[in-house]
Protein backbone atom coordinates (compact mmCIF):
# COMPACT_ATOMS: atom_id res chain seq x y z
CA UNK A 1 0.00 0.00 0.00
CA UNK A 2 1.09 3.57 -1.23
CA UNK A 3 1.29 6.01 1.87
CA UNK A 4 -0.48 9.22 1.43
CA UNK A 5 2.17 12.26 1.44
CA UNK A 6 2.05 14.78 4.81
CA UNK A 7 1.99 18.66 4.49
CA UNK A 8 2.49 21.05 7.00
CA UNK A 9 5.23 23.90 7.45
CA UNK A 10 8.35 23.67 9.28
CA UNK A 11 9.28 25.03 12.83
CA UNK A 12 11.74 27.22 10.72
CA UNK A 13 8.95 28.42 8.76
CA UNK A 14 6.80 29.28 11.52
CA UNK A 15 9.66 31.18 13.33
CA UNK A 16 10.15 32.90 10.27
CA UNK A 17 6.41 34.10 10.48
CA UNK A 18 6.80 34.97 13.84
CA UNK A 19 9.40 37.45 13.33
CA UNK A 20 8.75 38.86 9.69
CA UNK A 21 4.87 39.57 11.47
CA UNK A 22 6.71 41.39 14.72
CA UNK A 23 8.74 43.51 12.10
CA UNK A 24 5.81 44.21 10.50
CA UNK A 25 3.88 44.98 13.98
CA UNK A 26 6.72 47.31 15.29
CA UNK A 27 6.80 49.42 12.44
CA UNK A 28 3.01 49.77 12.39
CA UNK A 29 3.39 50.45 15.73
CA UNK A 30 6.09 53.29 15.05
CA UNK A 31 3.78 54.89 13.16
CA UNK A 32 0.68 54.56 15.01
CA UNK A 33 2.25 56.16 18.17
CA UNK A 34 2.38 59.56 17.35
CA UNK A 35 -1.14 59.56 15.71
CA UNK A 36 -2.74 57.73 19.39
CA UNK A 37 -0.44 59.92 21.78
CA UNK A 38 -1.49 63.03 19.87
CA UNK A 39 -5.33 61.87 20.01
CA UNK A 40 -4.80 61.13 23.85
CA UNK A 41 -3.40 64.74 24.07
CA UNK A 42 -5.97 66.43 22.62
CA UNK A 43 -9.07 64.80 24.68
CA UNK A 44 -6.57 65.58 28.03
CA UNK A 45 -6.65 68.90 26.89
CA UNK A 46 -10.20 69.24 25.97
CA UNK A 47 -11.24 68.10 29.05
CA UNK A 48 -9.06 70.25 30.90
CA UNK A 49 -10.23 73.25 29.14
CA UNK A 50 -14.04 72.09 29.95
CA UNK A 51 -13.08 71.66 34.08
CA UNK A 52 -12.03 75.01 34.25
CA UNK A 53 -14.50 76.59 31.60
CA UNK A 54 -17.21 75.28 33.82
CA UNK A 55 -16.31 76.22 36.75
CA UNK A 56 -15.52 80.11 35.84
CA UNK A 57 -19.10 80.28 33.92
CA UNK A 58 -20.57 78.93 37.29
CA UNK A 59 -18.73 81.58 39.58
CA UNK A 60 -19.61 84.10 36.80
CA UNK A 61 -23.00 83.16 36.69
CA UNK A 62 -23.13 83.27 40.43
CA UNK A 63 -21.55 86.76 40.99
CA UNK A 64 -24.09 88.21 38.10
CA UNK A 65 -26.72 88.14 41.16
CA UNK A 66 -24.48 89.44 44.22
CA UNK A 67 -25.60 91.86 45.86
CA UNK A 68 -24.67 95.22 45.20
CA UNK A 69 -21.67 95.93 47.09
CA UNK A 70 -21.25 92.27 49.12
CA UNK A 71 -18.35 91.01 47.02
CA UNK A 72 -15.44 90.37 49.17
CA UNK A 73 -12.58 89.01 48.56
CA UNK A 74 -9.30 87.38 51.13
CA UNK A 75 -6.36 85.36 50.70
CA UNK A 76 -3.87 84.89 48.03
CA UNK A 77 -3.24 81.84 45.71
CA UNK A 78 0.71 81.68 45.94
CA UNK A 79 0.78 77.71 45.75
CA UNK A 80 1.44 75.60 48.78
CA UNK A 81 -0.85 75.43 51.02
CA UNK A 82 -2.31 78.60 50.83
CA UNK A 83 -5.94 79.75 49.79
CA UNK A 84 -7.92 82.32 48.29
CA UNK A 85 -11.78 83.12 48.79
CA UNK A 86 -14.19 84.86 47.48
CA UNK A 87 -17.57 85.27 49.50
CA UNK A 88 -20.53 87.42 47.95
CA UNK A 89 -24.22 87.75 49.34
CA UNK A 90 -26.89 85.99 46.20
CA UNK A 91 -30.12 87.82 45.22
CA UNK A 92 -33.12 85.55 44.66
CA UNK A 93 -35.24 88.41 44.10
CA UNK A 94 -36.32 92.17 44.61
CA UNK A 95 -38.86 94.64 43.97
CA UNK A 96 -40.20 98.28 45.11
CA UNK A 97 -41.30 98.79 48.48
CA UNK A 98 -44.25 102.02 49.02
CA UNK A 99 -42.60 104.63 50.26
CA UNK A 100 -46.44 107.02 50.16
CA UNK A 101 -49.37 106.33 51.89
CA UNK A 102 -51.95 104.59 49.84
CA UNK A 103 -55.33 106.95 49.35
CA UNK A 104 -56.87 103.48 48.83
CA UNK A 105 -55.80 101.44 51.04
CA UNK A 106 -56.92 97.63 50.91
CA UNK A 107 -57.86 95.22 53.58
CA UNK A 108 -55.12 92.40 53.04
CA UNK A 109 -51.58 92.53 53.07
CA UNK A 110 -50.40 95.22 56.00
CA UNK A 111 -54.09 96.26 56.37
CA UNK A 112 -53.88 99.85 56.30
CA UNK A 113 -52.33 102.76 54.43
CA UNK A 114 -49.91 103.73 57.22
CA UNK A 115 -48.37 100.44 57.77
CA UNK A 116 -48.37 99.93 53.83
CA UNK A 117 -45.28 101.85 53.90
CA UNK A 118 -42.03 101.16 54.83
CA UNK A 119 -40.88 103.55 57.66
CA UNK A 120 -37.68 104.27 58.18
CA UNK A 121 -37.38 106.46 61.76
CA UNK A 122 -39.13 103.34 63.47
CA UNK A 123 -39.21 99.78 63.68
CA UNK A 124 -41.25 98.58 60.90
CA UNK A 125 -42.60 95.44 60.88
CA UNK A 126 -44.60 94.94 57.23
CA UNK A 127 -44.05 96.63 53.80
CA UNK A 128 -46.46 96.62 50.73
CA UNK A 129 -44.54 95.97 47.50
CA UNK A 130 -45.65 97.38 44.62
CA UNK A 131 -45.57 95.41 41.36
CA UNK A 132 -44.80 91.50 41.46
CA UNK A 133 -43.80 89.70 44.58
CA UNK A 134 -40.12 87.91 44.81
CA UNK A 135 -40.25 84.57 44.66
CA UNK A 136 -40.37 82.53 47.06
CA UNK A 137 -39.70 84.94 50.03
CA UNK A 138 -39.76 82.15 52.81
CA UNK A 139 -39.27 82.30 56.75
CA UNK A 140 -37.80 78.86 58.98
CA UNK A 141 -34.36 78.29 60.35
CA UNK A 142 -32.57 80.19 58.09
CA UNK A 143 -35.03 83.02 56.87
CA UNK A 144 -34.09 84.81 53.84
CA UNK A 145 -33.79 88.85 54.14
CA UNK A 146 -35.06 92.02 53.13
CA UNK A 147 -31.74 94.28 52.11
CA UNK A 148 -32.46 98.12 51.09
CA UNK A 149 -29.63 100.26 49.99
CA UNK A 150 -26.57 98.55 50.92
CA UNK A 151 -23.63 100.94 50.61
CA UNK A 152 -20.99 98.39 51.87
CA UNK A 153 -19.71 100.95 54.69
CA UNK A 154 -20.19 100.85 58.26
CA UNK A 155 -23.80 101.69 59.35
CA UNK A 156 -24.88 100.36 55.72
CA UNK A 157 -23.00 96.70 55.17
CA UNK A 158 -25.42 93.82 54.97
CA UNK A 159 -23.22 91.55 56.59
CA UNK A 160 -23.99 93.79 59.27
CA UNK A 161 -25.65 91.90 62.27
CA UNK A 162 -29.47 91.78 62.25
CA UNK A 163 -29.81 92.83 65.77
CA UNK A 164 -27.59 96.11 65.66
CA UNK A 165 -28.93 99.43 65.64
CA UNK A 166 -27.42 99.86 61.97
CA UNK A 167 -28.08 97.33 59.64
CA UNK A 168 -29.51 97.13 56.16
CA UNK A 169 -31.23 93.37 56.45
CA UNK A 170 -34.28 92.55 58.12
CA UNK A 171 -35.17 88.92 58.49
CA UNK A 172 -38.41 88.01 56.84
CA UNK A 173 -40.84 86.00 58.85
CA UNK A 174 -44.15 85.69 56.45
CA UNK A 175 -45.37 87.25 53.12
CA UNK A 176 -48.72 88.54 52.73
CA UNK A 177 -50.70 88.24 48.97
CA UNK A 178 -48.94 92.31 48.43
CA UNK A 179 -46.82 92.67 51.27
CA UNK A 180 -43.74 91.23 53.09
CA UNK A 181 -43.86 90.65 56.43
CA UNK A 182 -40.24 91.09 58.58
CA UNK A 183 -38.65 91.00 62.13
CA UNK A 184 -35.92 93.16 63.28
CA UNK A 185 -35.65 95.53 66.78
CA UNK A 186 -34.11 98.57 64.41
CA UNK A 187 -35.49 100.96 61.95
CA UNK A 188 -33.70 100.39 58.21
CA UNK A 189 -30.81 102.87 58.26
CA UNK A 190 -30.94 104.30 54.33
CA UNK A 191 -34.30 104.85 52.57
CA UNK A 192 -33.26 103.86 48.86
CA UNK A 193 -33.26 106.64 46.25
CA UNK A 194 -35.40 104.53 44.07
CA UNK A 195 -37.91 102.81 46.67
CA UNK A 196 -35.66 99.33 46.05
CA UNK A 197 -35.16 95.96 48.44
CA UNK A 198 -33.62 93.31 47.49
CA UNK A 199 -33.94 89.64 49.00
CA UNK A 200 -30.71 87.46 49.93
CA UNK A 201 -30.32 84.06 50.80
CA UNK A 202 -27.55 83.08 52.72
CA UNK A 203 -24.01 83.42 51.88
CA UNK A 204 -21.89 81.80 49.14
CA UNK A 205 -18.43 81.46 49.06
CA UNK A 206 -15.51 79.81 46.24
CA UNK A 207 -12.37 78.60 47.91
CA UNK A 208 -8.91 77.66 45.93
CA UNK A 209 -7.46 75.27 48.41
CA UNK A 210 -3.45 75.39 48.27
CA UNK A 211 -3.13 72.36 50.00
CA UNK A 212 -5.56 69.96 48.25
CA UNK A 213 -5.57 71.15 44.55
CA UNK A 214 -9.11 71.79 44.92
CA UNK A 215 -11.67 74.76 44.19
CA UNK A 216 -14.83 74.27 46.71
CA UNK A 217 -18.36 76.03 46.77
CA UNK A 218 -19.30 76.63 49.84
CA UNK A 219 -23.35 77.53 50.80
CA UNK A 220 -25.99 77.19 53.32
CA UNK A 221 -23.95 78.96 56.35
CA UNK A 222 -25.36 81.76 58.50
CA UNK A 223 -23.68 85.79 57.63
CA UNK A 224 -21.05 86.42 58.74
CA UNK A 225 -19.49 89.74 59.52
CA UNK A 226 -15.95 88.86 58.93
CA UNK A 227 -15.62 86.96 55.87
CA UNK A 228 -13.95 83.10 56.54
CA UNK A 229 -10.82 83.15 55.56
CA UNK A 230 -10.06 79.95 56.27
CA UNK A 231 -11.47 76.22 55.40
CA UNK A 232 -11.82 75.43 58.85
CA UNK A 233 -13.44 78.15 59.51
CA UNK A 234 -15.94 77.40 57.07
CA UNK A 235 -16.36 73.95 57.50
CA UNK A 236 -17.11 74.67 61.03
CA UNK A 237 -20.24 76.98 60.32
CA UNK A 238 -23.47 75.68 61.29
CA UNK A 239 -25.45 74.47 58.09
CA UNK A 240 -22.83 74.78 55.83
CA UNK A 241 -22.98 72.44 52.31
CA UNK A 242 -20.26 71.78 50.14
CA UNK A 243 -19.24 70.92 46.88
CA UNK A 244 -16.25 70.44 44.80
CA UNK A 245 -16.29 72.22 41.49
CA UNK A 246 -12.39 71.60 39.92
CA UNK A 247 -9.45 68.88 40.97
CA UNK A 248 -5.80 69.22 39.77
CA UNK A 249 -5.84 73.12 40.07
CA UNK A 250 -2.43 74.22 39.83
CA UNK A 251 -3.45 78.40 39.73
CA UNK A 252 -5.88 80.34 40.73
CA UNK A 253 -7.23 83.77 42.05
CA UNK A 254 -9.56 86.13 42.68
CA UNK A 255 -9.66 90.15 42.85
CA UNK A 256 -12.79 92.91 42.59
CA UNK A 257 -12.57 96.49 41.50
CA UNK A 258 -15.54 97.84 43.10
CA UNK A 259 -15.29 101.18 40.79
CA UNK A 260 -14.87 100.02 37.29
CA UNK A 261 -17.60 102.59 35.85
CA UNK A 262 -17.99 105.61 37.91
CA UNK A 263 -18.75 103.16 40.85
CA UNK A 264 -21.46 101.84 39.35
CA UNK A 265 -20.13 99.03 38.53
CA UNK A 266 -17.51 96.24 39.84
CA UNK A 267 -15.32 93.68 37.95
CA UNK A 268 -14.48 90.47 39.01
CA UNK A 269 -11.82 89.09 37.38
CA UNK A 270 -10.86 85.16 37.80
CA UNK A 271 -8.09 82.99 36.50
CA UNK A 272 -8.05 79.22 36.96
CA UNK A 273 -5.39 76.78 35.73
CA UNK A 274 -5.84 72.76 35.80
CA UNK A 275 -2.91 70.56 35.38
CA UNK A 276 -2.35 67.07 34.38
CA UNK A 277 0.53 64.95 33.11
CA UNK A 278 2.46 67.75 33.41
CA UNK A 279 0.39 70.11 31.12
CA UNK A 280 -1.56 73.33 32.37
CA UNK A 281 -4.69 74.92 30.48
CA UNK A 282 -5.14 78.16 32.44
CA UNK A 283 -8.59 80.10 31.38
CA UNK A 284 -9.22 83.70 32.53
CA UNK A 285 -12.74 85.27 32.91
CA UNK A 286 -14.12 88.45 34.18
CA UNK A 287 -18.11 89.62 35.40
CA UNK A 288 -19.10 92.69 35.44
CA UNK A 289 -21.27 93.13 38.54
CA UNK A 290 -23.91 95.92 39.60
CA UNK A 291 -22.97 98.27 42.44
CA UNK A 292 -25.83 100.15 42.35
CA UNK A 293 -28.56 99.61 45.41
Amino acid sequence: MMSKPQSGFTLVEMIMVIVITGIIGGMVAVFLKSPVQQYMDVARRADMTDIADTALRRIERDVRLALPNSIRVAGTCTGGATSCFIEFLPTKGGGRYRAAADPAPTTTGCGSSAANVLDFTATDMCFEVLGQMPPSVVGGATPDQIVVYNLGIPGADAYAGNTLATHNRRAVSAAGANSISITSANALPFDSPSHRFQVITTPVSYVCDGATNTLWRYWGYAIQASQPSTIAILNGLAGVQFARMATNVSSCSFSYNANVVAQRSGLVTMNLGITENNETVTLYSAAHVSNVP
